[in-house]
């Protein structure tokens, strides 16, 4: 049994949809290929063999990992999210007081993190930094470039 997580229904449903498409797809066809690649012959000199086995061993390892994740994972509950400070799940708005860059975030779980998309991880430096803040509130982050004093303009559900 593993530590409990903390994951959006979103993204339980993302791993779920994940789990399902390896136990239902490439479990079976990993297994084809072993059977395919035994009736060849020599197993000892089968090229073919030993890889598909070595891809069952790390798919198997994977399916672990997301079932245990499944298994231990609890729902953050949108509805009951605070934003009088900065929390997980929140979206803020902040300012780079130096360039005066605005940008905005969305606080996410580690397995949900997507800069891309403006989800930061709740581990990062920014996020740490702004824990716990509120609105106005000026906070000096140490980033890998030096530091950085970013302002909170807005924090929303």
């Amino acid at each position: 049994m593993g530590n409990a997580s903390y994951i959006t229904r979103e993204g339980l449903e993302k791993i779920k949809k994940e789990l399902d498409q390896l136990l239902n797809v490439e479990r079976p066809a990993i297994s084809r290929m072993i059977a395919d690649a035994r009736d060849k012959g020599d197993l000892a000199e089968n090229s073919e063999y030993h890889a598909a086995k070595e891809a069952q061993g790390m798919l198997e390892m994977k399916i672990s990992q997301l079932e245990n994740i499944v298994a231990n994972s609890r729902i953050i509950d949108n509805a009951n999210l605070d934003s009088s400070r900065v929390r997980l799940l929140n979206k803020i708005k902040i300012r780079n007081k130096e360039t005066n860059a605005i940008m905005d975030y969305i606080i996410v779980p580690e397995s949900e993190a997507d800069l891309k998309n403006g989800k930061i991880a709740i581990n990062t430096p920014v996020a740490q930094g702004l824990l716990g803040k509120k609105t106005g509130d000026v906070v000096k982050i140490r980033v890998p470039s030096g530091e950085v004093a970013l302002e909170i303009l807005n924090i929303s559900v």
